[in-house]
């Protein structure tokens, strides 16, 4: 059986395998994926919400606030604002392979910058499970693989999403294992998580204070606060 630390390492290895496909993917096949995760999240409802209960009701016997337990629902009018997100993120303009602040070199040679992919975005991040599709969203669209490690009050609902972004990806023939969610509540993950500076090229802390100094101190990757 794999420890903790080697399942992590298999985890984020995957993701940078898939980083490198994406880097070629057309604005045409990211937005296809987007719209189809939107798709889904309305198709696959019912299960979304058999899940996210789960968490609710863990939640309330762990004592979480009546404010902790809103911020994790999944209700309907949330998964719409998750489908409108979607579809505000497919009519982004597609920055990959822009092309700008160009300067004029002394032999009249123009240079500019190029945007590209960064490769793998780790975002680790609390509560809210809509971030789980959202965070992938704009990952994808800037042609990112991405793990994303939410809160432990939320574990059931952010892999059930997950299965849903992994489903879109198929369904373009795009590698699943770009979108991927940390299957564990275990704190040492994220510890493990923060070492692969091989494999994660940025990360990503997405809470309160508490989580950002942590990251932002045991993390041998670039961090974005």
């Amino acid at each position: 059986m794999k420890t903790l630390e080697q399942q992590v390492i298999d985890l984020a290895r995957r993701a940078k395998v898939a980083s490198a496909s994406l880097t070629a993917l057309s604005t045409v096949i990211k937005n296809n994926v987007l719209q189809k995760v939107a798709d889904l999240l309305i198709e696959e409802r019912e299960s979304i919400q058999r899940e996210n209960a789960r968490d609710l009701a863990s939640g309330e016997k762990k004592g979480l606030s009546p404010a902790m337990l809103d911020r994790l629902r999944l209700s309907d009018a949330v998964l719409q604002a998750m489908v409108t997100a979607l579809h505000e993120v497919i009519a982004l303009p597609d920055p990959i392979g822009k092309v700008d602040d160009f300067v004029k070199r002394p032999n009249g040679l123009l240079v500019g910058r190029m945007r590209v992919p960064l490769g793998v975005i780790a975002m680790i991040y609390e509560s809210r499970p809509n971030v789980t599709v959202e965070a992938a969203a704009l990952c994808l669209k800037t042609g990112n693989a991405v793990i994303l490690r939410g809160g432990s009050e939320a574990i059931h609902s952010n892999l059930v999403l997950a299965e849903i972004l992994q489903k879109a990806l198929v369904s373009q023939n795009v590698d699943r294992e770009a979108v991927q969610v940390v299957p564990t509540i275990e704190r040492e993950a994220v510890t493990h998580l923060l070492a692969l500076d091989e494999c994660i090229d940025l990360v990503i802390p997405r809470g309160g204070e508490g989580l950002i100094r942590f990251v932002s101190q045991n993390s041998r990757i670039p961090v974005l606060k």
